[in-house]
């Protein structure tokens, strides 16, 4: 058995296809799917069901899956104690966010530690914060930005920075609320939304907000992606609760919500005080150095480094 066949393995999983995985691992699926046949072959057990463009884990296959992180998770150490000595000469650096993050310019952050150590090379997850947490605590990421929704983060994880966002009602051009400029939330329950349900902080920190004041939305439709989400809203469907930048960027009206002022906690997290991976310890201290000021906030207020 080869790490090599568990990674194969591991990428049908996460990407839930041969054709995807094999995109993802830089392949030709015929290699791939060899690979995963051989250690089939190896194991004595079908990892699969397949059946047509879909995979579906057997049993074996399941039972493998938390084996086969941990053993992955086992050889980036191996992989990350030889990095240390070659002074960051080369490495690799796991990284996951939230789909909404605005807090930070993470294009630009990267960009600039790449410049710095351009023999690392940084991977990005996006996806709920359910998946990246559950992949920061089995190893598969090194940090990740999260948006928790007030809740504690499992034991083990460690939160190193925090922002605070301020949420804003977009609303199409020419929109009634958008020439108020403010509005409360009771004055909302007659409006349309479009809804964002991704399994992310941002979506629950909307219920919740929604919850407390006694707000029945109307839900006229629903995403999991954030541009669509802005674009429905430009069409004039709903209106919606987004980070104030992300309504500035795409150039809709930001209808400024009183009473309360809602917002959400994003935060910076990673395993244990310092991360082991010499790489994610230096992309640890260049994003707590960069600290930029909390999205949303008008007094510049700087991110609590923890």
């Amino acid at each position: 058995m080869e790490i090599r066949q568990l990674r194969h393995f591991m990428a049908v999983v996460t990407e839930g296809g041969f054709t995807a995985a094999a995109r993802a691992e830089l392949i030709v699926q015929s290699a791939l799917s060899t690979s995963i046949r051989n250690l089939e072959r190896e194991l004595g057990a079908e990892l699969f069901e397949r059946t047509g463009r879909r995979v579906v884990l057997t049993e074996a296959g399941r039972a493998l899956v938390p084996q086969a992180r941990a053993l992955l998770a086992a050889a980036e150490a191996v992989k990350d104690a030889v990095a240390a000595v070659t002074d960051l000469a080369t490495g690799r650096v796991s990284i996951g966010t939230i789909q909404t993050l605005t807090c930070v310019d993470l294009p630009a952050e990267l960009a600039a530690f790449h410049r710095d150590v351009p023999g690392v090379q940084v991977s990005v997850r996006d996806a709920p914060v359910a998946e990246l947490t559950e992949a920061l605590r089995a190893g598969e990421l090194d940090l990740a930005y999260l948006a928790p929704d007030a809740r504690p983060l499992p034991e083990g994880l460690t939160v190193h920075a925090t922002w605070q966002e301020e949420l804003v009602l977009v609303t199409a051009p020419g929109h009634p609320l958008a020439k108020a400029g403010r509005t409360l939330i009771k004055d909302l329950a007659e409006e349309p939304f479009v809804d964002f349900r991704a399994g992310t902080g941002l979506e629950t920190a909307v219920r919740r907000l929604a919850a407390h004041c006694g707000l029945e939305r109307r839900i006229t439709c629903d995403v999991t992606q954030i541009g669509l989400l802005v674009e429905l809203v430009r069409a004039g469907i709903g209106v919606a609760f987004v980070p104030r930048a992300i309504g500035e960027r795409a150039g809709l009206p930001c209808v400024r919500i009183r009473q309360p002022e809602p917002g959400r906690t994003v935060v910076l997290a990673g395993r244990g005080p310092r991360p082991r991976n010499p790489a994610a310890a230096a992309l640890l201290r260049h994003l707590t150095a960069a600290a930029p000021a909390a999205a949303g906030r008008p007094d510049g207020r700087r991110p609590a480094a923890g």
